[in-house]
């Protein structure tokens, strides 16, 4: 024999009345068709299998009904007794076994909270307790509830896969409603942890049950009205939905997408209450839809149970058709009397309501599950062993252990936890023309597949709150677009944030980026700071204006010089050319050349060649000039001190020692070049610290004390040749290549004394622009002022270009 457990009476009268907030009653007082049709689900099962001669062939499954009435007081006190062998007598029983036995399983209970309650109260008996609705999450641990299966599937899945459905429509801030009980809470609870690792954000998380008082329920709608997410996720049973929708009605609260859990997502009756249409376009989970071959004819065909139950088919009859049997105490005179011939299937009722046939099928599942256990157990072929004595604990280690094929095809087995596989439809509530809602599947989650694969959509037309076919939006801030981070916004969930513009030289070149990367030093941003572009090169160049133009003041005081030289050679037998040295005036006329000419080597894109050259001949041609320049001031004041009685001077200084002085004076910046170009030359630098969006072109110094001591070196003899030309300032006034020299120093000494600091103050290429300049303006300086006058006499003024008027009063005869 089996006994069952098996609630079908409702607490309430019909669901209509769900919304009234009143506390539970204590004794059934209304029959409540679904319960009935879940037993009538069992008793099918139980019946199918005595009919058949392949499961347990000779061998009857009885059974015993029990009501409690949605009360889990009342559904311990029947386990309890049941454990003890012992039968309760509520109201309706159902006795067909004919002989009394201990019970071995227990079918049931529809809801989880009672099952968790009669699961720990029979856990230790190890009967099996089999469930084909009770999905909360905490019924899979097994130290708690070690005799509970199910042919549902855990929360544990659906809540995860409410949260997957949720983040693919890319909602990430949603509200969320849940029963206050533990259905509604583990889910929840599960939903909220799998949702935070998806990124999704609740913006409020409320508890619901039906029998909360109306300011409960106030407080909640305001949260609804004040919520800026437009997504509700709706963790409920179908009567707390049944509540909910009855009061969203009342404050008109429309336009929100509801996502669902399976227990109200396909129920019709939730559907036909939703007069305001606040659900239309409402997706969710449902369990995959079945079909039982005979099932649904032998649920409306209840004639049968007047033979086995008066008082069960006279409460039942009197309720479904509204009337009252004459044999009744409860019959009134104005009611309408019931014959027992009138037509179920004419009726419009929930009990005539097939939709929730995948549940009516887990039971079925179910029953068979403990039939497959017994026969295997009973040892059954064509007949089963009636000497095995049956146990509890035996039959739930079958029972957790079968894997069988339905008649239907199905594949029936529990895991590890006692759960059954976990797949489930996609629902969209799609409202037709005549007003009635269809449950439109849209799609499939396996939660067997791979996490990437588990969600599984079809190309189907999804209609969405307010029947809008577009997807809504429900987001606390936008996205965030490229060229921008998210910052997240004080004490406010990571949902919520702003977006910065990436700085200068960062980009982000993806939606929703929390960084910015910087770009490699040889790229920057572009300005909508998605993408790195390259820097552009600095350098002074010859294209450029002020590179043209330094040019052309190099190459034009090339000439200049060379028309000097060329006039100094053509009249070299002057006295103005042989008074001052034309040896030396040569000598320092080439060095001029080179000087104007190594400015060259300062434009256009550094090299390695270019930057060793350009300081070394620099310096090396500025300090053949100035040797030159200091030859000649030493020539003139050895001249006239020649001119002193008993002075022998110019014998020490004569041409070979002004040559070799030259040379000497020359050889020593060699040496300072070549140590430098040894020890650490320049080399070709990109600079990226000058300015952000360009690199700047520059020659390192290598070593900047070589640098310096070249400077240096040319600093020192120019100061020398200033402080020698200076003493011989009071020469006689015909012969004034002291003052000439005087003035080329003094302009030389304010070049590169001012050099110095517009060189280091100057950027990029300008530092460059400011070198070439101070090397045009001295080697000017030095041509203008010792050259230009004596130009100026041997072609403008040839009558003073005689000896006598060279040598003036006083004077003395130039070597």
């Amino acid at each position: 024999m089996l006994g069952g457990l098996f609630s079908f009476h409702s607490t309430w009268k019909d669901r209509r009345d769900t919304y009234m907030h009143k506390p539970l009653p204590l004794e059934c007082i209304s029959l409540h068709f679904r319960e009935f049709q879940f037993a009538q689900a069992m008793l099918f099962a139980i019946e199918e299998i005595n009919n058949s001669t392949d499961l347990l062939p000779g061998i009857s499954l009885g059974y015993k009904i029990y009501d409690i009435c949605g009360s889990i007081a009342r559904g311990v006190r029947v386990t309890l007794a049941l454990a003890n062998g012992n039968e309760m007598e509520f109201e309706p029983s159902e006795a067909p076994c004919t002989r009394s036995a201990q019970v071995q399983v227990i079918m049931g209970e529809t809801s989880s909270s009672p099952s968790m309650a009669i699961a720990t109260v029979i856990g230790p008996f190890y009967i099996p307790m089999i469930s084909h609705f009770a999905t909360c999450a905490c019924l899979s641990d097994k130290t708690r509830y070690p005799s509970f299966l199910r042919t549902i599937p855990s929360d544990y899945y659906q809540s995860r896969a409410l949260a997957q459905l949720v983040k693919h429509f890319g909602w990430t801030w949603v509200g969320a409603i849940r029963t206050n009980d533990d259905y509604g809470n583990n889910g929840m609870a599960i939903f909220i942890e799998t949702a935070q690792q998806l990124g999704i954000c609740l913006e409020y998380s409320v508890a619901v049950f039906r029998t909360d008082p109306p300011d409960k329920i106030r407080k909640i709608i305001d949260i609804i009205k004040a919520s800026t997410s437009k997504v509700i996720v709706a963790f409920l049973s179908h009567l707390d939905m049944d509540m909910v929708i009855h009061e969203l009605s009342h404050h008109n609260l429309t336009g929100y997408q509801w996502v669902g859990s399976e227990s109200w997502i396909v129920d019709s009756q939730t559907a036909a209450m939703d007069k305001h249409h606040i659900l239309d376009g409402a997706i969710g989970l449902s369990i995959p839809k079945a079909h039982v071959s005979g099932m649904r004819e032998f649920m409306l065909d209840v004639k049968p149970l007047n033979s086995s139950s008066q008082e069960l088919f006279t409460e039942f009859w009197e309720t479904l058709f509204s009337c009252k049997f004459k044999m009744s105490n409860l019959s009134v005179g104005n009611e309408r009397e019931c014959t027992g011939h009138e037509d179920v299937t004419e009726m419009q009722t929930s009990f005539t309501d097939m939709s929730l046939m995948p549940i009516f099928y887990n039971v079925y599942k179910g029953v068979y599950a403990v039939a497959h256990a017994l026969h295997n157990i009973l040892s059954c072929n064509k007949t089963c062993d009636n000497n095995v004595q049956l146990d509890p604990f035996l039959i739930l280690q079958h029972t957790k252990k079968i894997q069988f094929k339905t008649k239907e095809g199905d594949e029936v087995y529990f895991d590890e936890h006692g759960d059954a596989a976990a797949k489930y439809e996609i629902i969209n509530w799609q409202p037709t023309e005549n007003g009635i809602v269809d449950f439109v599947t849209i799609g499939l989650h396996d939660a067997s597949l791979p996490e990437d694969k588990q969600l599984n959509l079809q190309n189907k037309t999804l209609i969405w709150a307010q029947n809008s076919k577009q997807v809504p939006v429900s987001v606390c801030s936008e996205k965030c677009p490229p060229g921008t981070r998210k910052v997240l916004q004080k004490g406010k969930p990571v949902c919520c944030y702003d977006c910065l513009r990436c700085a200068e030289g960062e980009i982000s070149n993806s939606t929703d980026s929390i960084t910015c990367v910087k770009c490699h030093p040889e790229f920057w941003s572009n300005e909508r700071r998605d993408a790195c572009v390259k820097k552009e090169a600095e350098f002074l160049s010859y294209e450029e204006i002020m590179g043209a133009l330094l040019t052309a003041a190099s190459l034009f005081g090339t000439c200049m010089t060379s028309v000097v030289a060329f006039i100094f050679f053509r009249y070299r037998q002057t006295p103005v050319v042989r008074a001052n040295n034309s040896e030396l005036s040569f000598l320092l006329l080439f060095s001029l050349s080179l000087c104007f000419l190594c400015s060259l080597t300062f434009i256009g894109r550094p090299s390695e060649w270019s930057c060793m050259l350009r300081h070394t001949a620099f310096g090396i041609t500025f300090v053949l000039c100035i040797s030159c320049v200091l030859g000649k001031t030493i020539v003139v004041l050895m001249a006239f001190r020649a001119t002193l009685p008993g002075s022998n001077v110019m014998k020490w200084f004569g041409p070979a020692q002004q040559k070799l002085s030259v040379v000497g004076f020359t050889l020593i910046q060699v040496i300072i070049c070549i140590l430098w170009l040894t020890i650490s030359p320049p080399f070709p630098f990109k600079n990226f610290k000058e300015s952000k969006d360009k690199i700047i072109l520059e020659c390192a110094l290598g070593s900047a004390i070589g640098f310096w001591a070249v400077l240096g070196y040319i600093g020192l003899l120019a100061m020398l040749c200033f402080v020698l030309a200076f003493l011989a300032r009071k020469l006689p006034d015909n012969f004034n290549e002291a003052k000439f020299i005087t003035f080329s120093m003094l302009i030389f000494c304010a070049v590169w004394i001012t050099f110095i600091p517009a060189y280091v103050s100057s950027p990029g290429k300008f530092s460059v622009a400011v070198e070439i300049f101070a090397i045009l303006a001295s080697s000017f300086g030095l041509l203008i002022c010792i050259f230009i006058p004596k130009c100026y006499i041997i072609l403008l003024k040839p009558e003073k270009n005689t000896k006598k008027n060279m040598m003036g009063k006083g004077a003395a005869k130039s070597s």
